[in-house]
Protein backbone atom coordinates (compact mmCIF):
# COMPACT_ATOMS: atom_id res chain seq x y z
CA UNK A 1 0.00 0.00 0.00
CA UNK A 2 2.99 2.27 0.87
CA UNK A 3 5.66 3.18 -1.84
CA UNK A 4 9.54 2.86 -0.23
CA UNK A 5 11.61 5.17 -2.02
CA UNK A 6 14.93 6.55 -0.71
CA UNK A 7 15.23 9.59 1.62
CA UNK A 8 17.41 11.91 3.46
CA UNK A 9 18.50 11.29 6.44
CA UNK A 10 17.51 13.53 9.49
CA UNK A 11 21.22 15.23 10.73
CA UNK A 12 20.39 14.33 14.62
CA UNK A 13 18.07 11.94 16.04
CA UNK A 14 15.02 13.06 16.80
CA UNK A 15 12.19 11.81 18.89
CA UNK A 16 8.47 11.73 16.88
CA UNK A 17 5.48 10.49 18.52
CA UNK A 18 3.20 8.68 16.07
CA UNK A 19 -0.43 8.72 17.02
CA UNK A 20 -2.84 6.32 14.66
CA UNK A 21 -5.85 4.00 15.85
CA UNK A 22 -4.89 1.57 12.80
CA UNK A 23 -2.17 -1.23 13.50
CA UNK A 24 -0.93 -1.72 10.01
CA UNK A 25 -0.57 2.18 9.93
CA UNK A 26 1.47 2.51 12.87
CA UNK A 27 3.47 -0.46 11.56
CA UNK A 28 4.28 1.11 8.27
CA UNK A 29 5.03 3.76 10.17
CA UNK A 30 7.34 2.25 12.58
CA UNK A 31 9.35 0.50 9.61
CA UNK A 32 9.70 4.01 7.73
CA UNK A 33 10.75 6.43 10.87
CA UNK A 34 12.90 4.12 12.43
CA UNK A 35 14.95 3.32 9.21
CA UNK A 36 16.15 6.92 8.91
CA UNK A 37 17.31 7.44 12.62
CA UNK A 38 14.09 8.71 14.57
CA UNK A 39 13.36 7.90 18.03
CA UNK A 40 9.75 6.81 18.02
CA UNK A 41 6.90 6.11 20.36
CA UNK A 42 3.08 5.23 19.41
CA UNK A 43 -0.12 5.74 20.94
CA UNK A 44 -3.53 5.14 19.64
CA UNK A 45 -5.85 7.69 20.98
CA UNK A 46 -5.89 11.47 21.67
CA UNK A 47 -6.23 11.04 25.78
CA UNK A 48 -2.92 8.89 25.18
CA UNK A 49 -1.24 11.70 22.90
CA UNK A 50 -1.89 14.40 25.77
CA UNK A 51 -0.64 11.64 28.63
CA UNK A 52 2.76 11.13 26.81
CA UNK A 53 3.39 14.47 25.92
CA UNK A 54 3.48 15.27 30.01
CA UNK A 55 5.51 12.51 30.12
CA UNK A 56 8.52 14.02 28.13
CA UNK A 57 9.41 16.02 25.22
CA UNK A 58 9.02 15.63 21.37
CA UNK A 59 10.44 16.96 18.54
CA UNK A 60 7.13 16.17 16.53
CA UNK A 61 4.02 14.91 16.72
CA UNK A 62 2.70 12.64 13.67
CA UNK A 63 -1.11 12.27 14.48
CA UNK A 64 -4.03 10.98 12.52
CA UNK A 65 -7.32 13.24 12.57
CA UNK A 66 -10.16 10.26 12.67
CA UNK A 67 -9.38 7.72 15.79
CA UNK A 68 -13.52 6.48 15.68
CA UNK A 69 -14.66 3.65 13.18
CA UNK A 70 -16.80 4.61 10.90
CA UNK A 71 -16.12 8.78 11.43
CA UNK A 72 -14.46 10.61 8.57
CA UNK A 73 -14.95 14.28 9.96
CA UNK A 74 -11.87 14.02 11.75
CA UNK A 75 -13.20 16.47 14.99
CA UNK A 76 -11.31 14.16 17.11
CA UNK A 77 -8.10 15.39 15.97
CA UNK A 78 -9.06 18.81 14.98
CA UNK A 79 -9.94 19.44 19.25
CA UNK A 80 -6.86 17.93 19.82
CA UNK A 81 -4.68 20.19 17.93
CA UNK A 82 -5.02 23.33 20.45
CA UNK A 83 -4.33 21.01 23.52
CA UNK A 84 -1.42 19.76 22.21
CA UNK A 85 -0.75 23.88 21.37
CA UNK A 86 -1.56 24.63 24.75
CA UNK A 87 0.79 22.33 26.20
CA UNK A 88 3.86 23.11 23.39
CA UNK A 89 3.71 25.76 21.29
CA UNK A 90 6.61 25.03 19.73
CA UNK A 91 6.52 21.67 18.86
CA UNK A 92 5.02 20.64 14.86
CA UNK A 93 2.23 18.69 14.36
CA UNK A 94 1.90 17.12 11.05
CA UNK A 95 -1.78 15.81 10.73
CA UNK A 96 -3.17 12.57 8.85
CA UNK A 97 -5.97 11.54 7.76
CA UNK A 98 -7.10 8.75 4.91
CA UNK A 99 -10.73 10.57 4.37
CA UNK A 100 -9.60 14.17 4.27
CA UNK A 101 -10.64 17.14 2.29
CA UNK A 102 -9.06 20.69 1.65
CA UNK A 103 -11.46 22.48 4.56
CA UNK A 104 -10.20 19.84 6.82
CA UNK A 105 -6.68 20.89 6.30
CA UNK A 106 -7.38 24.55 6.32
CA UNK A 107 -9.06 23.86 9.74
CA UNK A 108 -6.07 21.62 10.92
CA UNK A 109 -3.20 24.44 10.09
CA UNK A 110 -5.59 27.25 11.46
CA UNK A 111 -5.79 25.11 14.55
CA UNK A 112 -2.41 24.86 14.73
CA UNK A 113 -1.04 22.20 12.24
CA UNK A 114 2.13 23.07 10.74
CA UNK A 115 1.94 20.37 7.63
CA UNK A 116 -0.66 17.83 6.37
CA UNK A 117 -0.74 14.14 4.88
CA UNK A 118 -2.58 12.43 2.90
CA UNK A 119 -3.25 8.66 3.10
CA UNK A 120 -1.49 6.94 1.55
CA UNK A 121 1.20 8.63 1.24
CA UNK A 122 4.22 8.20 -0.27
CA UNK A 123 7.39 7.82 1.60
CA UNK A 124 9.48 10.53 0.16
CA UNK A 125 7.04 13.20 0.53
CA UNK A 126 6.37 12.22 4.06
CA UNK A 127 9.87 11.91 5.19
CA UNK A 128 10.56 15.53 4.04
CA UNK A 129 7.43 16.89 5.47
CA UNK A 130 8.88 15.04 8.81
CA UNK A 131 12.58 16.43 8.32
CA UNK A 132 11.59 20.12 7.22
CA UNK A 133 9.11 20.54 10.27
CA UNK A 134 11.97 19.04 12.63
CA UNK A 135 14.58 21.46 11.84
CA UNK A 136 12.94 24.15 11.56
CA UNK A 137 11.32 23.82 14.50
CA UNK A 138 15.03 23.45 15.82
CA UNK A 139 16.34 26.45 14.62
CA UNK A 140 13.59 28.62 15.83
CA UNK A 141 14.79 26.80 18.97
CA UNK A 142 17.89 27.85 18.60
CA UNK A 143 17.04 31.30 17.29
CA UNK A 144 14.93 32.09 19.83
CA UNK A 145 17.83 31.27 22.55
CA UNK A 146 20.24 33.45 21.03
CA UNK A 147 17.62 36.33 20.66
CA UNK A 148 16.92 35.29 24.52
CA UNK A 149 20.63 35.48 25.12
CA UNK A 150 20.67 38.93 23.13
CA UNK A 151 17.68 40.57 24.84
CA UNK A 152 19.05 39.55 28.10
CA UNK A 153 22.36 41.45 27.31
CA UNK A 154 20.58 44.61 26.20
CA UNK A 155 18.46 44.57 29.43
CA UNK A 156 21.73 45.02 31.64
CA UNK A 157 23.14 47.28 29.33
CA UNK A 158 20.23 49.21 29.14
CA UNK A 159 19.90 48.79 32.91
CA UNK A 160 23.52 50.07 33.33
CA UNK A 161 22.71 53.29 31.84
CA UNK A 162 19.94 54.42 33.77
CA UNK A 163 20.91 55.51 37.55
CA UNK A 164 21.52 52.78 40.18
CA UNK A 165 20.72 55.19 42.79
CA UNK A 166 19.39 58.56 42.52
CA UNK A 167 21.35 61.33 43.95
CA UNK A 168 20.61 62.69 46.75
CA UNK A 169 21.23 66.38 48.30
CA UNK A 170 20.66 68.80 51.30
CA UNK A 171 17.75 70.19 49.95
CA UNK A 172 16.18 67.43 47.13
CA UNK A 173 15.53 63.54 47.85
CA UNK A 174 14.82 61.14 44.65
CA UNK A 175 13.60 57.88 44.28
CA UNK A 176 12.20 56.18 41.11
CA UNK A 177 10.72 52.79 39.54
CA UNK A 178 11.47 51.80 36.51
CA UNK A 179 9.46 48.90 35.15
CA UNK A 180 10.11 48.23 31.35
CA UNK A 181 7.32 45.89 29.76
CA UNK A 182 9.08 43.51 27.40
CA UNK A 183 12.72 43.24 29.35
CA UNK A 184 14.03 46.47 27.71
CA UNK A 185 12.29 49.60 26.68
CA UNK A 186 11.47 53.38 25.83
CA UNK A 187 11.44 55.07 28.51
CA UNK A 188 14.34 57.00 30.35
CA UNK A 189 14.88 58.80 32.84
CA UNK A 190 18.03 60.84 34.36
CA UNK A 191 19.39 62.62 37.43
CA UNK A 192 21.82 65.52 37.26
CA UNK A 193 23.46 67.13 39.61
CA UNK A 194 25.18 70.97 39.71
CA UNK A 195 27.31 73.47 42.04
CA UNK A 196 24.89 74.78 44.70
CA UNK A 197 22.60 71.78 45.00
CA UNK A 198 20.35 72.77 42.31
CA UNK A 199 18.86 68.99 40.54
CA UNK A 200 18.21 68.54 37.07
CA UNK A 201 15.49 65.42 36.45
CA UNK A 202 14.17 63.74 32.42
CA UNK A 203 12.19 61.81 32.07
CA UNK A 204 11.44 60.29 28.68
CA UNK A 205 8.93 58.06 26.82
CA UNK A 206 10.35 56.42 22.92
CA UNK A 207 7.76 55.43 20.85
CA UNK A 208 7.70 51.85 20.78
CA UNK A 209 8.99 48.77 22.90
CA UNK A 210 12.00 46.42 22.64
CA UNK A 211 15.25 46.99 21.63
CA UNK A 212 14.98 49.31 18.90
CA UNK A 213 12.90 51.82 21.39
CA UNK A 214 16.16 51.07 23.64
CA UNK A 215 18.75 51.86 21.15
CA UNK A 216 17.05 55.29 21.13
CA UNK A 217 16.62 55.80 24.23
CA UNK A 218 20.21 55.32 24.55
CA UNK A 219 21.06 58.13 22.00
CA UNK A 220 18.60 60.40 24.02
CA UNK A 221 20.36 60.21 27.36
CA UNK A 222 23.39 60.46 25.80
CA UNK A 223 22.19 64.26 24.31
CA UNK A 224 21.36 64.74 27.36
CA UNK A 225 24.29 65.22 29.90
CA UNK A 226 26.01 66.18 26.67
CA UNK A 227 24.01 69.37 26.59
CA UNK A 228 22.47 69.86 30.18
CA UNK A 229 25.20 71.68 31.65
CA UNK A 230 25.01 74.30 34.43
CA UNK A 231 23.22 77.85 33.39
CA UNK A 232 22.05 76.35 30.32
CA UNK A 233 18.25 77.04 30.36
CA UNK A 234 15.72 73.27 30.04
CA UNK A 235 14.37 75.03 26.79
CA UNK A 236 17.82 75.30 25.37
CA UNK A 237 18.51 71.61 26.03
CA UNK A 238 15.52 70.55 25.01
CA UNK A 239 15.99 72.31 21.73
CA UNK A 240 19.22 70.95 21.17
CA UNK A 241 18.10 67.59 21.92
CA UNK A 242 15.41 67.72 19.01
CA UNK A 243 18.14 68.83 16.72
CA UNK A 244 19.77 66.19 17.76
CA UNK A 245 17.81 63.70 17.58
CA UNK A 246 16.00 64.46 14.24
CA UNK A 247 18.99 63.81 12.64
CA UNK A 248 19.30 60.65 13.73
CA UNK A 249 15.27 58.96 14.28
CA UNK A 250 13.90 56.60 12.40
CA UNK A 251 10.99 57.07 10.39
CA UNK A 252 7.85 57.27 12.14
CA UNK A 253 9.59 57.54 15.79
CA UNK A 254 9.51 59.95 18.04
CA UNK A 255 10.48 61.02 21.97
CA UNK A 256 8.32 62.76 24.52
CA UNK A 257 10.30 64.04 27.01
CA UNK A 258 10.12 66.56 29.75
CA UNK A 259 13.55 68.36 31.82
CA UNK A 260 12.88 69.76 34.85
CA UNK A 261 15.59 71.84 37.10
CA UNK A 262 14.87 72.06 40.89
CA UNK A 263 16.80 75.02 42.52
CA UNK A 264 16.01 74.80 46.13
CA UNK A 265 18.37 78.05 47.02
CA UNK A 266 16.58 80.42 44.73
CA UNK A 267 12.93 78.02 45.19
CA UNK A 268 12.60 78.15 41.67
CA UNK A 269 11.16 74.46 39.39
CA UNK A 270 12.00 75.41 35.80
CA UNK A 271 11.06 73.37 33.13
CA UNK A 272 10.07 72.15 29.43
CA UNK A 273 7.77 69.87 28.50
CA UNK A 274 8.17 68.56 24.97
CA UNK A 275 4.39 66.28 24.84
CA UNK A 276 5.45 63.87 27.71
CA UNK A 277 3.02 63.55 30.33
CA UNK A 278 2.68 66.25 32.54
CA UNK A 279 4.26 66.33 36.23
CA UNK A 280 2.62 67.14 39.14
CA UNK A 281 4.04 69.49 41.42
CA UNK A 282 2.43 68.81 44.38
CA UNK A 283 2.45 71.43 46.89
CA UNK A 284 2.93 71.11 50.91
CA UNK A 285 -0.71 72.07 50.95
CA UNK A 286 -1.89 69.77 48.76
CA UNK A 287 -2.35 72.28 45.85
CA UNK A 288 -1.43 71.12 42.49
CA UNK A 289 0.47 72.41 39.50
CA UNK A 290 1.14 70.89 36.17
CA UNK A 291 4.31 70.83 34.26
CA UNK A 292 2.13 71.24 30.76
CA UNK A 293 3.82 70.46 27.12
CA UNK A 294 4.77 73.61 25.86
CA UNK A 295 6.35 72.29 22.71
CA UNK A 296 6.16 69.21 20.24
CA UNK A 297 7.59 65.53 20.46
CA UNK A 298 11.22 65.20 19.89
CA UNK A 299 12.72 64.09 16.82
CA UNK A 300 9.72 65.43 14.02
CA UNK A 301 10.41 69.53 13.39
CA UNK A 302 14.23 70.17 14.15
CA UNK A 303 13.30 73.65 14.35
CA UNK A 304 10.97 73.36 16.88
CA UNK A 305 10.66 75.73 19.83
CA UNK A 306 10.01 75.01 23.26
CA UNK A 307 8.13 77.08 26.11
CA UNK A 308 10.11 77.03 29.32
CA UNK A 309 7.61 77.14 32.74
CA UNK A 310 8.46 78.24 36.12
CA UNK A 311 7.29 77.72 39.64
CA UNK A 312 7.94 78.51 42.80
CA UNK A 313 8.94 75.43 45.05
CA UNK A 314 9.61 74.96 48.60
CA UNK A 315 9.85 72.66 51.78
CA UNK A 316 7.46 69.99 51.70
CA UNK A 317 6.81 70.28 48.13
CA UNK A 318 6.76 67.04 46.19
CA UNK A 319 7.18 66.63 42.16
CA UNK A 320 6.41 63.19 40.69
CA UNK A 321 7.54 62.50 36.65
CA UNK A 322 5.99 59.51 35.33
CA UNK A 323 5.31 57.82 31.97
CA UNK A 324 1.77 56.74 30.25
CA UNK A 325 2.92 52.88 31.71
CA UNK A 326 1.41 53.98 34.79
CA UNK A 327 -1.80 55.92 34.28
CA UNK A 328 -2.70 53.31 31.44
CA UNK A 329 -2.70 50.49 33.91
CA UNK A 330 -6.10 48.75 33.50
CA UNK A 331 -8.36 46.81 36.27
CA UNK A 332 -10.27 44.02 35.44
CA UNK A 333 -13.37 45.86 34.03
CA UNK A 334 -10.98 47.62 31.37
CA UNK A 335 -10.69 51.25 33.27
CA UNK A 336 -7.20 53.05 33.06
CA UNK A 337 -6.02 54.03 36.21
CA UNK A 338 -5.39 57.72 34.97
CA UNK A 339 -3.90 61.58 36.11
CA UNK A 340 -6.93 61.86 38.25
CA UNK A 341 -6.16 58.81 40.67
CA UNK A 342 -2.36 59.32 40.22
CA UNK A 343 -2.66 63.10 41.30
CA UNK A 344 -5.13 61.77 43.95
CA UNK A 345 -2.59 59.14 45.15
CA UNK A 346 0.35 61.62 45.11
CA UNK A 347 -2.19 64.20 47.42
CA UNK A 348 -3.01 61.41 49.60
CA UNK A 349 1.01 60.36 50.32
CA UNK A 350 2.97 63.84 49.92
CA UNK A 351 3.91 64.07 53.73
CA UNK A 352 6.23 60.86 53.56
CA UNK A 353 10.00 60.37 52.72
CA UNK A 354 10.52 59.60 48.81
CA UNK A 355 11.40 56.66 48.63
CA UNK A 356 8.19 55.80 51.36
CA UNK A 357 5.85 58.14 48.92
CA UNK A 358 7.06 55.77 45.67
CA UNK A 359 6.00 52.99 47.53
CA UNK A 360 3.23 53.77 48.46
CA UNK A 361 1.96 55.22 45.07
CA UNK A 362 2.86 52.21 43.27
CA UNK A 363 1.12 49.82 45.60
CA UNK A 364 -1.82 52.47 44.76
CA UNK A 365 -1.37 51.28 41.10
CA UNK A 366 -0.82 48.16 41.54
CA UNK A 367 -3.29 47.81 43.53
CA UNK A 368 -5.99 48.98 41.03
CA UNK A 369 -3.75 47.12 37.76
CA UNK A 370 -3.00 44.02 39.68
CA UNK A 371 0.02 43.83 39.43
CA UNK A 372 0.20 44.07 35.45
CA UNK A 373 1.66 46.87 33.50
CA UNK A 374 0.99 46.80 29.73
CA UNK A 375 3.64 49.46 28.84
CA UNK A 376 7.21 50.25 30.06
CA UNK A 377 5.96 52.58 33.53
CA UNK A 378 8.24 54.52 35.26
CA UNK A 379 7.87 56.80 38.43
CA UNK A 380 9.60 59.54 40.13
CA UNK A 381 9.35 61.25 43.08
CA UNK A 382 11.57 64.14 44.39
CA UNK A 383 11.07 65.78 47.82
CA UNK A 384 12.01 69.20 49.09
Amino acid sequence: MYSSMAAIRPQAAARILVADDQPDVLEALRWLLSGEGYELEFVTSTDAVVERLRERPFDLLLMDLNYSRDTTSGREGLELIPQVRGHDASMPIVVMTGWGSIDTAVEAMRLGARSFVQKPWEDVALLEIVQREIDEAQATRRRDAKQQREFEEARMIQRGLLPTAMPQTSGVQLASSWRPANGVGGDCFDALTFPGGAVGITIADVAGKGVPAALLMSNLQAAVRAFAQEGVAPSTVTASVNRLLCRNMVAGRFVTFCYARLDVASGRLVYANAGHNPPLLVHADGRIDMLAPGGTVLGVFAESAYEQGDFRIGPGDRLVLYTDGITEGRNAAGDEFGEDRLAASAVEHRGLAADEMLGAMLADVEAFNAGAYEDDATLIVAAL
